[in-house]
C-alpha cells in the first residue's frame, strides 16, 4: 500500500481521534507530510511482519507542549536532522520508520521523514494512542530502551542523549525540550525488526485511515457521524454537552487543564469534566468516573464528529464524548503501573471503560 494525498489525509483525521486530545495539531503535521509527498512521491507502507529481524526501525515524533505547536511551526530541517544523527550514531543503516504514536502530528512527522529520505513506513506504533511522556510506549513495558536519542530544534541544535532508564530519558529530555523553546523534533527507541513484531502495536496507520475516511463518508452524505464511529471502534457514548469552562496552562513542557462540559439532550441538568495533560486523562460526570487512562477519552464536535485536541477545546462548543478500550497490552500489570490513573496522581484504581458502562455507571 502507498500513502498519497489521499490516505495522509484520512490517517491525520483517523490518527487525532486516537489521539484522545494529544500528539499535536493535526493540521501542521498533515501539511508536513503532504509537502514531502508531493515533492518526493507516495510513501510505501509495509506490514510489521513484512521487516526483517536483524533490521534497524527508527521512529519520528515531536516532544513537547502541544499548545507552543500552534505558534512555534518547524522548519522541516529539525526531523530530519534528529532521524539522520540517529543512525549514524548508531553506525547502521536504517530500514524504515514508523509513528511512536497515534496522534495529530506525531502521526504526520513519520511520513514526511520517510518521504524525503525514500524510507518505508511500518503499519505500527507503540502506544495505539497518544501519551505524554516518553516511557509511555508497549517497548517499554517489552524491556526496551528509549536511548540513545537524539534532540533536534529549528535554530539547528541537536543533542545525543543517553540515559539510564526510560524515565530519565524523559526527565532529561523534557528539560531540554523546555530549553529549545517547548517543543523538539526526537529520534528514539531504535529497534530491530524482531524486538518490533514483539512489542509493536501492529496495523495503527491503516486503522487510523479506516476512521478517517469512515468520518469523511458519512458528513459528506449527512448521516449520523457518531454513531457510526461509535460502531466502527467499538467505543461507548459517555456525554453529550456544551463546554462552559476551560482551563489550561503550559509548564515543564506539558498542556495541563481541566475542561468543564454541561450537559445538553439526555444529558441536560448534568455536569461533566475531562482534566488532561496533553492528553486526555479522567472523564467524570458530576464525582463519578465514567473512563480513565488507559482508556481512550476523546473529544468530538458535535455535529460533524471531527475530533478536538485539547489546544482547541473553546468555551461554547457543542461536543460529544466518547471512551474506546485501550490495546490489552496496558492492562497488564506493568501498564497500569506505567500510566494508569495513580502515576497521574489519581487516587482511584483503573476500571476498564466496558465495565464503568455495563455497571450503569455511566446512565
Amino acid at each position: 500500500m502507498k500513502l498519497s494525498e489521499k490516505e495522509i489525509e484520512q490517517i491525520a483525521l483517523g490518527a487525532s481521534l486516537l489521539g484522545t486530545g494529544g500528539g499535536g495539531d493535526p493540521h501542521v503535521g498533515k501539511l508536513m507530510a503532504l509537502q514531502a509527498v508531493k515533492k518526493h512521491g507516495p510513501v510505501d507502507l509495509i506490514k510489521v511482519e513484512d521487516v526483517p529481524d536483524d533490521a534497524l526501525v527508527v521512529p519520528a515524533a515531536m516532544m513537547g507542549a502541544p499548545t507552543v505547536l500552534v505558534e512555534k511551526i518547524p522548519n522541516g530541517n529539525e526531523f530530519i536532522k534528529a532521524f539522520e544523527e540517529l543512525g549514524s550514531f548508531l553506525g547502521k543503516k536504517v530500514f524504515a520508520t514508523f509513528p511512536i504514536e497515534a496522534g495529530g502530528v506525531n502521526s504526520m512527522i513519520p511520513i514526511a521523514v520517510a518521504a524525503n529520505l525514500g524510507l518505508p513506513i511500518v503499519d505500527c506504533d507503540g502506544m495505539g494512542r497518544a501519551f505524554p511522556e516518553l516511557q509511555m510506549v508497549t517497548f517499554h513495558l517489552f524491556g526496551e530502551t528509549a536511548s540513545p536519542m537524539v534532540l533536534a530544534d529549528e535554530k539547528g541544535n541537536s543533542v545525543i542523549l543517553n540515559a539510564i532508564s526510560n524515565k530519565w530519558a524523559e526527565n532529561l529530555a523534557r528539560n531540554l525540550v523546555v530549553e529549545m523553546g517547548g517543543e523538539a523534533m526526537i529520534s528514539i527507541y531504535s529497534l530491530t525488526g524482531k524486538q518490533l513484531k514483539r512489542a509493536a502495536i501492529r496495523n495503527i496507520l491503516s486503522y487510523s485511515a479506516e476512521i478517517g475516511k469512515l468520518i469523511m463518508e458519512t458528513q459528506a452524505s449527512k448521516k449520523d457521524t457518531t454513531e457510526q464511529l461509535i460502531n466502527k471502534i467499538k467505543g461507548f457514548k459517555l456525554f453529550k454537552g456544551k463546554i462552559t469552562d476551560i482551563l489550561r496552562k503550559t509548564t515543564s513542557g506539558f498542556n495541563f487543564g481541566t475542561a468543564k462540559i454541561d450537559g445538553i439532550e439526555e444529558n441536560k441538568g448534568d455536569h461533566f469534566s475531562i482534566e488532561f495533560q496533553n492528553e486526555n486523562l479522567i472523564a467524570k460526570k458530576d464525582d463519578c468516573v465514567l473512563a480513565s487512562v488507559p482508556d481512550l477519552i476523546c473529544i468530538l464536535d458535535l455535529e460533524t464528529a471531527t475530533p478536538i485536541t485539547t489546544e482547541a477545546l473553546k468555551y461554547g462548543r457543542r461536543v460529544t464524548v466518547i471512551g474506546i478500550p485501550c490495546d490489552e497490552k496496558w492492562r497488564t500489570e506493568k501498564g497500569i503501573e506505567t500510566v494508569g490513573p495513580r502515576y497521574f496522581g489519581y487516587d482511584i484504581d483503573y476500571v476498564p471503560v466496558e465495565k464503568l458502562i455495563e455497571g450503569g455507571v455511566s446512565k
